[in-house]
């Protein structure tokens, strides 16, 4: 093995003799036009919804929580899909955001949620990975579409657009602290570790989702 690796090297290294610089330069080039082309549809291909809902744990689970949401339809008919929500859309966030996921692949192979039974038993763990990749990220994906500088909060109502004024626009929070639970349903947020997961998430008796986080906020009810 080591003796083949020797000669292929030293063929590599080797002048030409039979092919001009020049041919062997528009060669690379195509050949580097070829790859990259090939890279890109690769990239395109796996940016689908088609493709990440190709996996029955995807298709059977989070796929079918998010079709009776306002992201998947309503009045104006645009629709986020998948890689919309969960993919940045600048080249080097995504390149990063794929090379991240692609451990996801040994879950698929080794079956960690291959049944509803396994997803619902992991379902707290995969939200707070996520939760806290778009509180890192300052909730990259969500301004794909919504930003500060579009939002006019004289047409939202006072309780959204004191939230938005409050924290969003002076960056005390950003959106996926407030809005977790939007496309998918919430995991048990009480095994959830953390005073804020807890606080937001976990309503008191007879508390709703929205009262609950508004008790998070430290807003007034009115």
């Amino acid at each position: 093995m080591w003796g083949f690796l020797k000669r292929l090297w030293w063929i590599i290294r080797r002048p030409s003799a039979y092919f001009s610089l020049g041919f062997l330069t528009m060669g690379g080039f195509v050949m580097g036009i070829i790859f990259w082309g090939g890279f890109n549809t690769a990239l395109e291909v796996t940016n689908t919804e088609a493709f990440c809902t190709s996996c029955h744990e995807m298709r059977d689970n989070v796929f079918e929580e998010l079709k009776p949401t306002i992201h998947y339809s309503n009045r104006s008919g645009v629709r986020a899909s998948c890689p919309d929500c969960h993919v940045p859309h600048n080249w080097t966030n995504k390149i990063a955001r794929k090379m991240q996921a692609s451990k996801e692949v040994w879950g698929k192979i080794f079956g960690t949620i291959n049944t509803r039974e396994k997803f619902l038993e992991h379902r707290l763990e995969l939200a707070q990975h996520e939760w806290a990749r778009l509180e890192a990220n300052d909730s990259l994906e969500c301004r794909n579409c919504h930003s500060d500088e579009s939002m006019d909060i004289t047409r939202q109502s006072k309780r959204a657009a004191d939230a938005h004024e409050r924290f969003l626009f002076t960056g005390e929070k950003t959106c996926i602290s407030c809005h977790k639970g939007i496309a998918h349903q919430l995991p048990d947020m009480a095994a959830a570790e953390g005073e804020d997961h807890a606080g937001l998430l976990a309503p008191a008796h007879g508390e709703g989702l929205l009262a609950s986080t508004r008790r998070y906020l430290g807003l007034s009810s009115d």
